[in-house]
């Protein structure tokens, strides 16, 4: 570069720039296909640092920053069609580069610059943040974002990007701004990075709870009340009103999510808006003289707490609850409820009696190995029940550790008795 003109320097270092970005797009493809055939993962990595460091240092050579070499070396390694294996390669390193570049950061901040200009610094850093957050959020509107997304991304994205080191190098490097600007804009981008958390903190707190509150409206009237009464209408109430209505029965269903009850309606769908743990509620949608009670809703905590007021004040009604997990069968079940559902079994029997399938074990097989697993577990059931302590861990528990453990080895004498071709207890199911 020495001895150039101005108009013959730009041309060499557009050139080098070319020759990175063209050249590279087409080399880093071959090179790492070649790579490939030796099988080594290690080389993969070496040839990728190989790659960052020579493209620095051809920059550097040009008068450019190493650090816009880096960036453009990033750009070439995107492009290529082995960068999901690079990145996986990398990946194990990502959080100690990410700190080695923080740190970088943090050395490089001028304390004494900082505290001489606290002001202004901090004025201009929090008008950058300003600024670039209304600038998105003119583009949230201007792309129709959700509210909550548009504040999101207004501020996540407010503060000064890490290619602001880059350029503040790059323009120092060719006498564009004066170095003693550009260390008072370093000072403004590391401390707009700073803040960043802090944002999200406000979206969290301030105002992501202002869009995600439910909205704020009175309970349906109910005005009509029908012998099947089903609280919540998500992925399990909706399925089983369904049913219900497709086999002639009619069912008054109960929902507090009106962006659900919006949708349902879309489909003629009559579904009511109210929290359906309110007895007042339950009392106007008939609840005293319906047949079947559901309890479809998908908290854990509510689902028992509405069990036990429906089993304990309304003895003739048939309550069906929805349980989360087996050990809250068990809490459902010391309420007095005896129709537990829980939400998951069923499918997991037909994702284990497919796997059987998989494994060679004919259908036929597979179908009554799954009944029997099925058999056996409800009636387990009944006297884990029994040995079940709500306030106590189950692995402390030493009855409950030995009931699971009598269940496992029981099981297994199943299989084997069957494989060996030996009749089984013939253990019938007792449960729902």
């Amino acid at each position: 570069m020495e001895g150039l003109n101005g108009w013959q320097t730009a041309l060499v270092t557009l050139a080098a720039i070319a020759v990175v970005v063209v050249g590279g797009s087409r080399l880093v493809s071959p090179l790492f296909r070649f790579i490939a055939s030796a099988k080594l993962r290690e080389l993969f990595t070496a040839t990728a640092l190989m790659l960052v460091v020579g493209i620095a240092l051809l920059m550097s050579l040009v008068g450019l920053s190493p650090a816009l070499g880096t960036f453009l070396a990033g750009v070439v390694l995107a492009n290529s069609a082995y960068r999901h294996e690079l990145e996986a390669d990398i990946d194990p390193f990502k959080g100690l580069l990410l700190g080695l570049f923080f740190m970088t950061v943090g050395a490089g901040i001028n304390f004494q610059l900082l505290f001489d200009n606290i002001t202004t610094i901090f004025a201009l850093t929090a008008g950058l943040l300003v600024l670039k957050a209304g600038v998105l959020l003119v583009l949230g509107n201007i792309f129709k974002m959700s509210g909550a997304d548009r504040w999101l991304m207004a501020l996540g994205l407010a503060q000064a990007g890490e290619f602001g080191f880059v350029l503040l190098s790059f323009t120092v490097g060719i006498a564009v701004i004066p170095a003693a600007i550009a260390d008072q804009l370093l000072l403004i981008v590391a401390l707009s990075m700073l803040l960043t958390p802090l944002l999200f903190i406000v979206y969290e707190r301030l105002v992501a709870p202002r869009f995600n509150r439910q909205e704020s409206r009175e309970a349906d009237v109910i005005d009509e009340k029908c012998k099947v009464l089903i609280a919540g209408h998500g992925r399990v109430g909706g399925i089983t009103n369904r049913l219900l209505r497709g086999a002639g029965f009619e069912t008054t269903v109960i929902d507090f999510s009106s962006a659900q009850l919006e949708m349902l309606r879309a489909y003629n769908v009559k579904v009511y808006y109210g929290d359906a743990t309110r007895h007042d509620l339950l009392h106007a949608a008939g609840i005293d003289e319906a047949d079947v009670f559901i309890i479809a809703i998908d908290d854990k905590e509510h689902i028992t707490a509405l069990t036990e007021y429906a089993v304990s004040h309304f003895p003739n009604l048939h309550v069906i609850a929805r349980a989360v997990d087996r050990h809250h069968v068990y809490d459902l079940w010391a309420t007095g409820c005896r129709d537990i559902i829980r939400e998951t079994f069923d499918s997991s029997l037909r994702i284990g009696r497919s796997a059987l399938e998989a494994l060679g074990v004919s259908r036929d097989e597979a179908t009554q190995m799954t009944r029997e697993f099925e058999a056996l577990d409800r009636r387990f059931m009944f006297e884990m029940a029994q040995l079940y302590r709500k306030d106590t861990p189950n692995h402390l528990n030493p009855e409950y550790a030995a009931k699971v453990m009598e269940l496992n080895a029981e099981w297994e004498r199943q299989i084997r008795m069957k494989k060996a071709g030996a009749p089984g207890d013939g253990v019938t199911e007792t449960a729902s």
